[in-house]
């Protein structure tokens, strides 16, 4: 295998790109000059250094020259924790962030549930999110009741693309939490009406996701 069949491998991992279209990546690379080449390649490794995963929801976020372990979501006082949304990946945040409907807190679980699937728990966060919702409902319950950030959690809303795969995901998830969600009283939901069948989160636009947060069941 020569370099232009291994970086092409190496294009076929991204989401979505295909073999025609990593060849296509790998000629576009050689069709420019070196300083292209030299500068993707710094920018590659500053993106390594830069960026790091926010201890609690999982997202990736820019440091800032800051050395906090937690994004600008999680450690905002005064965002509403009375609501967990639950994603599939930082680009499906980013798309319901941009839409300005949802003003609570995410979990980003990491992927989907394959429909066969026996290592289900190594695939997706769902252990660290059992942890999330038992260890935010413990020390919110210590934390001051009267502020917004601190509210208890009341509902967790799972918002994953309306396909076989994520409503597989959907009906895992609830499973998952069935016992946590009935002994705090925990309403779990699912985006509604909204949202077409075969639907990317991601490429949802901003009125399509609004509907469909507003009619969750």
């Amino acid at each position: 295998m020569d370099i232009i069949d291994k970086l092409s491998e190496i294009f076929k991992e991204f989401p979505g790109i295909g073999e025609r279209q990593a060849k296509r990546f790998v000629y576009f690379l050689m069709s420019r000059n070196p300083t292209y080449s030299e500068n993707l390649s710094k920018m590659i490794l500053d993106l390594k250094k830069e960026v790091s995963q926010c201890k609690e929801c999982f997202r990736f976020f820019i440091l800032n020259n800051k050395k906090g372990k937690l994004c600008d979501i999680c450690a905002n006082v005064n965002i509403d924790s009375s609501t967990l949304m639950i994603i599939e990946k930082d680009s499906d945040l980013e798309s319901i962030k941009k839409s300005r409907v949802y003003h609570g807190k995410y979990f980003i679980l990491g992927g989907l549930v394959p429909i066969v699937e026996k290592t289900t728990k190594s695939r997706i966060r769902i252990e660290e999110l059992k942890k999330k919702i038992t260890e935010s409902e413990a020390r919110e319950s210590e934390a001051r009741p009267n502020m917004l950030g601190l509210a208890s959690l009341k509902e967790i809303i799972l918002a994953f693309s309306l396909s076989p795969q994520g409503d597989h995901t959907d009906s895992y998830v609830r499973e998952q939490l069935k016992d946590i969600s009935e002994k705090r009283n925990i309403k779990i939901s699912s985006l509604g009406k909204g949202l077409s069948t075969g639907t990317e989160l991601e490429y949802s636009d901003n009125d399509t996701l609004k509907n469909a947060l507003k009619n969750r069941q």
